[in-house]
């Protein structure tokens, strides 16, 4: 009878226990605070209440994308509260139970407070620099005085970046990989950066600027990663908006031509219509947008004068006139299949033709005796297509879900270029004719899992890529094409990659470990009969580690330090046999036999809020080991210079950003942005092969660069905006030389009409034209200086009207 007491006492004191634990559990609750546009609303102040005696229980606000979490829950009834200015409280009734350890509330839809916005414009910008610290994002309707141009003339202006010959640096570094919705495109290049002057910002919504990618991102791209987003809404209906700009540039001659040549281009046309459709209904949301760019351009006018150690001088002028069509389609569906399973199928396809006139005349060192005149006729067409799907589960633990993209991309390049190689013993016809077809997969996994303080990442990533070329010589008499370089060439690349990222958070500290390695299976098959290429490639396993810590000293200031190591894969134009005439006497070819260049990257952040903006600073170390750039070589007795591109040795990048943003008054904000930066190439050695053996030797150069922008915008009242912008970049190293300094003034006016639906903007850039690219180089046996007066002055009004 004792006995059985005892086992019914243990028997209901087990009971109790395990009832008091489970009553005891500790729940977190999460959802995210949206408009009634479905765009999210960051900085939502969040409280849980007991529904019984409206007791306060927790409380905390939303992030930039809207989401809100609360830890350490215990079964009850409640009241979630969700209150922001211009809104209407929102108060649901939650229920928290014991099955699971997350409940999501889902989304919640704030209703704007008609009353307390009678009169009052209620507007949010997010800081341009995210909480991480390892983000900028800049919203391109914002950027009012490069409206209607292209995503590259958008991008000089964002902090940071500088342009030069139609490709961006970050921080003086112009190995950037460009992606388009968080991928790569042919479009604007696999791996490296191509297109951005013939894209047109009309159709993006905003750009970020991502200078210590994680492990999720591609190892490639040791300056770091931009990425460019399309406009998508998701209203409910049929929504849009139609845009027109129209503008003209090379408003007048800037340096006279030599003698004998064909004029420049000049008040150049700019035609840029657009539009953007949106449909959505129930659980489907179709998007389409259409973006059509056509340009005439003084491409470039380049003046050059080389001098031998023989005494030779040789003066001439690079002209090009160019007349570009871009037509960019996007399309696709969102299917939100039920709650825990969505679905995204998209096409992009992009056609681009490009007719190029030119003229090259080449004079003695008192231009008293043309020497050669090379005209050349350029008739490129670019077809791009690429389709993507993706498909996301989203598990029952709140925040758990898979994520399985598979993009296809095809890109064809058809060249051909025609010459008229003029000499004083007579004319000869030149030509050559290029084409090459692209084709990549990608497979990427991706899964998510979130844990008591922050969150798992994991997944991997195959890439298969294959490029046949084929180039065809034909010159004529006295000919400085080389017919024997032509042929066939096949670019091979397979890449599995593996990754694995841990984000750690509490009210203090943010933590990521990551880890991506990766594999590389690079082939490049030459024609045999090449005068001096062979078959070459690389293959490597390298692991990819990063890391960033940062503590929160208060809630206004905060520190990060970041480490990442990167690679800089050879793309298949700097591996590219065949040599390209764009320029009669200064030949650009690849080098099979290129290797990747590694990078190892420190930095150190600090950012500080005010009540009406913030201060970001940044001090940062580039290692760079294999750096890649091209050399210029002479050939025995010739004066063709010939650019081979050339892994130099070890080079170093060390330097400090800083960002200044303040909101003055109503109607003033700036905002200064500063990056100082110390160069280093160190002492190298090299051979370039082509087109025969070639030794270059070069000392250690140094150099201190940077460069400063400063954006100013006026908001005079609420429908009229406007903004200057300036910048100056200072001289700054590259191998054999060094580039001079230069500085541009744009600005832009803007006014909405029609209730806000329309907006009539115009804008000019370089209104000083002082934007000239000046350079000097200095070889084994020779020197030149160059400055290229092409075309930035541009003058632009446009309309868009939204629905």
């Amino acid at each position: 009878m004792y006995y059985k007491i005892r086992i019914v006492f243990f028997t209901t004191f087990l009971v109790l226990g395990i009832k008091s634990i489970a009553q005891n559990k500790w729940v977190t609750i999460s959802g995210t605070i949206m408009d009634k546009e479905k765009n999210s609303l960051p900085y939502v102040n969040v409280t849980l209440e007991n529904k019984a005696d409206a007791t306060f229980i927790s409380g905390t606000i939303t992030n930039e994308n809207g989401i809100f979490s609360m830890k350490g829950i215990t079964k009850g009834d409640y009241i979630l509260k969700c209150s922001y200015l211009g809104f209407t409280t929102n108060e649901t009734p939650i229920y928290v139970g014991e099955v699971s350890d997350y409940l999501d509330v889902g989304k919640i839809i704030l209703q704007e407070d008609i009353t307390s916005l009678k009169g009052v414009e209620v507007t949010y910008k997010a800081d341009d620099i995210n909480d991480k610290m390892d983000k900028k994002s800049f919203t391109v309707s914002d950027n009012i005085s490069q409206s209607g141009g292209s995503v590259l003339q958008m991008m000089q202006n964002l902090p940071g970046v500088s342009v030069q010959e139609g490709k961006i640096s970050l921080r003086g570094n112009d190995k950037v990989v460009i992606l388009i919705d968080g991928k790569q495109t042919a479009l604007t290049g696999f791996g490296n950066q191509s297109g951005l002057d013939n894209l047109a910002a009309s159709s993006i919504e905003k750009i970020e600027i991502i200078n210590n990618p994680s492990s999720k991102f591609d190892a490639n791209g040791n300056a770091g990663i931009i990425n460019i987003i399309y406009k998508k809404n998701k209203t409910d209906g049929l929504t849009g908006k139609a845009g027109l700009t129209s503008g003209l540039g090379s408003l007048w001659i800037r340096k006279e031509n030599l003698p004998t040549i064909r004029p420049q281009y000049t008040t150049t046309p700019k035609i840029n219509p657009s539009l953007n459709l949106n449909y959505k209904k129930n659980k489907i949301n179709v998007f389409f947008n259409a973006d059509y760019l056509y340009t005439e351009t003084l491409n470039k006018n380049e003046f050059v004068t080389r001098t031998y150690t023989d005494g030779t001088i040789i003066n001439q002028q690079t002209k090009r006139n160019r007349n570009t069509h871009f037509l960019t389609l996007k399309s696709g569906i969102d299917w939100e299949i039920n709650e825990r399973n969505n679905f995204t199928f998209s096409t992009v396809y992009g056609l681009e033709k490009i007719i190029d006139n030119g003229d090259e005349p080449f004079f003695n060192a008192d231009f008293s005796q043309r020497l050669r005149l090379w005209q050349f006729l350029e008739d490129e067409v670019k077809t791009t297509f690429m389709t993507s799907t993706s498909y996301e589960h989203k598990f029952r633990e709140i925040g758990s879900s898979l994520t399985v993209n598979f993009n296809f991309t095809f890109h064809r390049e058809d060249e051909k270029y025609f010459f008229d190689n003029i000499l004083s013993s007579g004319t000869s016809k030149d030509a050559f004719k290029l084409l090459s077809d692209e084709k990549v997969s990608d497979l990427n996994v991706d899964y998510i899992k979130p844990l008591k303080h922050g969150k798992l990442e994991s997944g991997l990533k195959l890439r298969y890529r294959e490029i046949p070329t084929n180039m065809q010589f034909f010159p004529g008499s006295n000919s400085v094409i080389d017919a024997n370089a032509g042929g066939k060439a096949t670019y091979k690349e397979i890449i599995p990659a593996i990754y694995s990222n841990y984000n750690y958070e509490n009210n203090k500290i943010q933590a990521e470990l990551g880890l991506r390695i990766e594999y590389v299976n690079l082939n490049y098959y030459v024609n045999p009969n090449h005068p001096t290429y062979k078959s070459d490639g690389y293959n490597y396993f390298q692991p990819f580690p990063n890391l960033r810590f940062s503590y929160k000293i208060n809630k206004d200031n905060k520190i990060s330090i970041f480490y990442n190591r990167r690679v800089d894969r050879p793309n298949e134009v700097d591996i590219r046999i065949f040599p390209k005439y764009d320029d009669a006497e200064i030949i650009k070819v690849g080098n099979p036999a290129l290797k990747p260049q590694y990078t190892n990257t420190i930095e150190m952040g600090y950012k500080k809020n005010y009540n009406k903006g913030y201060f970001y600073a940044a001090l940062y170390h580039k290692m760079i080991d294999a750096t890649i750039t091209r050399i210029a070589t002479t050939d025995s007795n010739s004066t063709i210079l010939y650019n081979v591109f050339q892994n130099v040795g070890k080079s170093s990048n060390t330097g400090v950003e800083f960002i200044f943003n303040n909101k003055v008054n109503d109607w003033y904000t700036y905002n200064l942005n500063t990056n100082f930066y110390y160069n280093q190439i160190n002492a190298f050695s090299i051979i370039n092969l082509y087109p025969n053996p070639s030794v270059y030797a070069s000392d250690t150069q140094t150099l201190f660069s940077g460069n400063i922008k400063w954006n100013n915008i006026f908001k005079f009242n609420k429908n009229y905006s406007g903004q200057i912008s300036s910048y100056y970049l200072a001289p700054e190293i590259i191998p054999q030389g060094k580039l001079k300094s230069r500085y541009s003034v744009d600005l832009g006016i803007k006014k909405m009409i029609q209730n806000g639906k329309g907006e009539l903007f115009f804008n000019a850039t370089d209104i000083f034209n002082t934007l000239v690219l000046r350079s000097t180089i200095n070889g084994a046996n020779f020197n030149y200086t160059s400055n290229n007066y092409a075309e930035t002055q541009v003058i632009r009004l446009g309309y868009n009207y939204k629905f």
